[in-house]
């Protein structure tokens, strides 16, 4: 059986601040499934260990970046955990990334380079009787682990590295250098250097044995000058190790036809069970009742994800005769910019700032459809919620929404293969374009009905993923062999 040490700065159910958490809790376990033994690290929050009944120290580290340090393990949720107990960098307020006072915690760099130092150490045997086949780092915040297991030498674990969003770099003075604990070696450009600064995700991409992200259209997306964040150059340089494997999502938590979290249960063939949820959701966000599209947005509120153009379109939204509900947080401007939209269309718009697991349920099980007018998106989980929830995508043509929306063209809506909308280029004049789209496809309403059973046919489960994640770590093992 393979072993894989998958490495990640956060894990669902014990703690979220987007996708990566998601994907770092639901993959395991489809690998699992199909026989991959996989063990979970992660850092040991305040918030973790709270969730921890019963944990066995298995390991200790005298010294990691100024202070000792416990591998513990334990069984949560299902998942295999190793945490990373090391109070001295994980045991304050605030979230992972961001202290109380709303910013960065300044010592991030050694906080995830102490994860990243503990993935090496563990997948050279500092846990007595487990040494993994295959260390998995996730995102910057786990990118040192390959790096320090290049610098440990031949005997160590084959190493790869997914790429879940290329904007989040892990970029850090150059005078934290001697204090990683790397070889003089590391600092040029064939390590971690990268533009005179220590990069975590460059130095991760370079000395991994496998990269992959999160789609196959954003794996090509990034070795464009646009798309690449200024390290498509080294991408292209090991575009025959790159490789993009779209996510899935955890169709146990998210089933509508089982979701404790919504007004009503429904299946494909109970649809006419959505409209109790419509009612539900309009009543939350104080919504004139009425037969009219509701349209939703679950996001961070930033540029990235498109939502300053939502913002400018929230009028002629309204006017053309749909209703919008908004979830999410960001960019204060943003923020004020739905606030006051909301005030000016009362009874036709309402907004929540601020992330809710639990109410972004109700919204896929309420809405009529789900807006995603993002920018660039690695692949985004959203919509794949939406599909599932029969609440019809309308997205940009970017990155993985690409890879899992079927645009409501004539030839797919003749071939009844439609599960949403597509449009480009990201401009409010496109997105309008796809809303007066949706709204000819709702007044047709056998139509809409149709898609809405065919999105939630979707296979939006790891089961088809998790399998190339595994010939991913066989091919590698037979490379060694």
């Amino acid at each position: 059986m393979t072993t894989v040490l998958s490495v990640a700065s956060e894990v669902f159910p014990l703690i979220k601040t987007g996708g990566l958490a998601d994907v770092a809790g639901a993959l395991p376990l489809a690998l699992g499934a199909i026989g991959v033994d996989v063990t979970t690290l992660m850092p040991a929050y305040p918030s973790v260990l709270a969730q921890i009944e019963s944990a066995e120290t298995v390991a200790a580290i005298d010294d990691l970046f100024g202070g000792p340090a416990r591998i513990l393990a334990a069984d949560v949720a299902g998942l295999s955990m190793l945490v990373l107990d090391a109070p001295h960098l994980f045991d304050r307020p605030g979230g992972p990334y961001v202290g109380a006072t709303g910013y960065d915690h300044p010592d991030n760099w050694a906080r995830f380079a102490a994860l990243g130092r503990a993935a090496a150490l563990i997948g050279t045997g500092l846990v007595p009787g487990y040494r993994p086949d295959i260390v998995h780092a996730h995102d910057w915040q786990a990118a040192l682990a390959p790096v320090y297991l290049e610098a440990a030498g031949a005997d160590r674990p084959r190493t790869v590295i997914t790429i879940h969003n290329l904007a989040f770099q892990g970029a850090f003075p150059q005078t934290i250098f001697p204090e990683l604990g790397l070889p003089s070696t590391a600092w040029g450009v064939d390590g971690v250097e990268y533009y005179g600064s220590v990069g975590f995700l460059k130095g991760g991409l370079r000395a991994s044995d496998r990269i992959t992200t999160v789609s196959p259209n954003y794996a090509r997306e990034i070795l464009t000058a646009e798309g690449g964040m200024g390290l498509d150059g080294l991408l292209r340089g090991r575009e025959d190790r790159l490789s993009g494997i779209v996510n899935g999502i955890d169709v146990e938590t998210w089933d509508p036809n089982a979701d404790p979290h919504v007004a009503a249960t429904f299946d494909r063939d109970a649809l006419f069970r959505r409209v109790i949820n419509k009612r539900a959701l309009e009543a939350e966000f104080a919504l004139e009742e009425d037969d009219t599209p509701l349209l939703a947005v679950v996001s961070r509120l930033t540029w990235q994800k498109g939502l300053d153009i939502l913002a400018e379109s929230c009028d002629d939204i309204i006017a053309a005769g749909c209703r919008l509900a908004v979830v999410g947080s960001g960019d204060r401007m943003l923020e004020g910019a739905f606030l006051s939209a909301a005030a000016r269309h009362a009874g036709r718009m309402g907004v929540r700032i601020g992330y809710d697991e639990v109410l972004s349920h109700r919204v896929q099980a309420g809405a009529d459809a789900l807006l995603v007018p993002s920018r660039f998106e690695p692949c985004g989980l959203t919509q794949l919620y939406a599909l599932r929830y029969g609440c019809l995508p309308v997205v940009s043509r970017v990155g993985g929404l690409a890879d899992t929306v079927i645009d409501a063209n004539f030839a797919a809506q003749t071939a009844g293969v439609a599960t949403g909308i597509i449009f480009a280029p990201v401009t409010r004049e496109a997105l309008m374009e796809g809303v007066q789209r949706l709204l000819a496809l709702y007044a047709d309403a056998p139509l809409w009905r149709d898609m809405q059973r065919t999105a939630m046919a979707s296979d939006v489960s790891w089961t088809a993923s998790a399998r190339r994640y595994a010939d991913l770590y066989n091919g590698l093992l037979q490379e060694r062999a």
